[in-house]
């Protein structure tokens, strides 16, 4: 394909429209002439990109997009963070043009404070110069920028009116080497980069009950929606799901629980995939989406929030769709590993 030719890109139904390259991610395309479509990862993989294809074709250039299951190709949608149009497109994405940008910024920051909070979990609390504040929604990401050029993106624990620190859950993989880093090296007082804030996971305004659902630290932006509520005035019921392997990995369980008893409208739901046996584990047990599919045979009247590993969240997206609940009701962010890391991890188990 000619790499001069272009081709115009419109988004309903908003109706905004822009020109992609030929061989150009579309969703690049759109960021960089100040459309602002959903995006997470941009890595192929959690599909908050992902947009329907309404008349044009596409392709993938960049390789097919692990996150891309057959029954979304069925219903024919596309992830932009890794599709090249292949004539002029027609796509639907409502969410864009809903709310206003929030301006991404690089900064430095200085580690104010490294706290274990599980065996394989460091919260990771960064201090912002003085003369600078970070405008960002609950929910969602920031990219520490490393010294070779690669990045690593983590979510935002902590609500946006404590804007002066920013809270980050990060657990320790093994052969990480930026997560082996925060664990065996780094010290308070450490100077890094950021830019942020990413992401299209945040809140948006609804009469809709809500259902938040994290797998591991996919609990770390929900706390920061929760607090955000919170501080607003909880006004509508809020169910909160935190699946994990065993007790030990519910490293904030008192916390999440004092929060349950002071706001009537918070229920809490804890659910054990492998509880140990010293857990004396008497709660929800299984997958935790399993869980919230038996609590809710009818998600037509719900807003979900869902965060956590992508096995997760694919299985998630699957059930919940099947049992009534709209696309435009499904909010998702879905934590992948950078490339390297899962080269590491494969290579130290084989």
């Amino acid at each position: 394909m000619d790499a001069a030719m272009t081709f115009k890109v419109t988004v309903q139904p908003s109706g905004h429209t822009f020109w992609a390259e030929a061989n150009e991610a579309i969703l690049e395309a759109g960021l960089r002439q100040g459309v602002a479509l959903p995006y997470g990862c941009r890595g192929g993989v959690c599909g908050s990109c992902a947009a329907t294809v309404l008349s044009g074709q596409v392709h993938y250039p960049f390789g097919e997009p692990q996150g891309l299951a057959p029954y979304d190709e069925e219903r024919g949608k596309a992830f932009l963070c890794m599709a090249a149009a292949l004539s002029d497109l027609e796509v639907d994405s409502p969410r864009v043009g809903m709310e206003p940008d929030i301006e991404i910024k690089a900064l430095p920051v200085r580690v104010e404070k490294l706290r274990k909070l599980a065996a394989d979990v460091m919260e990771l609390t960064l201090k912002l110069p003085a003369s600078e504040r970070l405008r960002f929604r609950a929910g969602q990401y920031i990219d520490i920028l490393l010294k070779d050029g690669k990045r690593r993106g983590f979510s935002l624990a902590n609500a946006p009116f404590n804007d002066q620190f920013l809270e980050l859950h990060i657990r320790h993989v093994p052969g990480g080497y930026f997560t082996s880093h925060v664990f065996n090296e780094m010290k308070e007082k450490a100077l890094l980069r950021i830019e942020g804030p990413l992401g299209s996971f945040y809140i948006r305004e609804s009469e809709h009950p809500m259902i938040l659902i994290g797998g591991g630290t996919g609990f770390a932006p929900l706390k920061g929606m929760l607090e955000q509520m919170m501080a607003q005035g909880m006004d509508k019921p809020v169910h909160l799901y935190w699946g994990v392997r065993a007790k030990a990995d519910l490293y904030m369980d008192s916390v999440v629980r004092s929060w349950e008893a002071r706001h009537p409208q918070l229920v809490y739901v804890p659910v054990l995939s492998e509880p140990h046996l010293e857990d004396a584990w008497a709660g929800r047990t299984g997958w935790v989406h399993e869980a919230v599919a038996a609590d809710f045979p009818d998600l037509s009247g719900h807003d979900v929030y869902l965060s956590g590993p992508p096995p997760m969240v694919n299985a998630a997206k699957a059930a919940f769709w099947a049992q009534g609940l709209p696309e435009n009701q499904l909010f998702y962010d879905s934590f992948e590993y950078s490339p390297d890391t899962l080269k590491a991890m494969q290579e130290s188990l084989s």
